[in-house]
């Protein structure tokens, strides 16, 4: 194959982007990193796709981002590929062989359970103007904390903004459970698992990672739509996808 010549004393690694269940060697189009074509290299088992790359590191560039997730994108027209984290270099086609070696039953089963999936992101926000009046107008326990510390117009210690701050963490905390509980209660029937992911922003109610039968698609976003009905208008909903199923395979390459 062309993309596999290497010039001697040249380096020339392999960086993976997925692995899949393809078995045949196969040629997709010039689309990796710095325009590489993209190939797989099998054990007659499970297959990796890879491209080369002159580099033992690649800087995560937006270019660079891009090619990696248009790689992912072309793999997810046809079947679901168990997803590799970005930057991923083996030194070479033997290199890759022997991880392939190594961790072959793990991803055959991996493929097993991924297969015919996707993934959805779905995350819920409070909108509105200040999180924190919003707390204190919805929370009588928050509300009559703060009141008293400004009872007579004195001044609040820094231990009274201490106790209020850890109170109105600890109620957003409560907040945040309650209402992510009901939002999987109502995506359950429709989704295999529902992954729970950190928060980014106080504004922030719940980020969801949902894996997704295919023949489901329409079907998930319907039910996002009847969670969404569950609130009021402080209350945003946007998902994404599909995607590849990054935040359910649990495979960690043995380079």
């Amino acid at each position: 194959m062309k993309e596999m010549t290497e010039e001697p004393g040249t380096y020339h690694g392999r960086y993976i982007y997925a692995v899949i269940a393809d078995t045949s060697q196969r040629i997709f189009g010039s689309f990796g990193i710095d325009g590489e074509p993209v190939y797989t290299i099998t054990n007659g088992v499970v297959a990796v796709v890879v491209s080369n790359v002159p580099n033992k590191k690649i800087r995560p560039e937006r270019r660079h981002l891009g090619a990696h997730q248009e790689v992912l994108k072309q793999l997810m027209a046809e079947n679901t590929p168990l997803p590799m984290r970005f930057g991923v270099i083996a030194d070479s086609a033997d290199a890759v062989m022997s991880i392939l070696e190594k961790n072959q039953y793990i991803l055959r089963e991996q493929l097993r359970e991924m297969g015919d999936k996707v993934e959805f992101g779905l995350r819920v926000n409070w909108d509105v103007p200040n999180i924190f009046d919003y707390f204190i107008r919805t929370h009588d326990e928050l509300r009559m904390l703060r009141d008293d510390m400004f009872r007579g117009a004195r001044e609040p210690s820094l231990d009274d903004r201490i106790e209020l701050g850890r109170l109105f963490e600890r109620i957003i905390t409560q907040d945040r459970e309650t209402l992510t509980a009901e939002v999987e209660e109502a995506l359950n029937g429709c989704c295999h698992q529902i992954k729970r992911n950190d928060c980014r922003s106080e504004r922030e109610v719940m980020h969801l990672a949902c894996l997704v039968g295919r023949q489901d698609q329409a079907r998930f976003e319907t039910e996002v739509f009847a969670a969404a009905q569950l609130f009021d208008n402080n209350f945003t909903f946007d998902y994404n996808g599909p995607w590849p199923p990054h935040n359910f395979v649990e495979v960690v390459l043995d380079l």
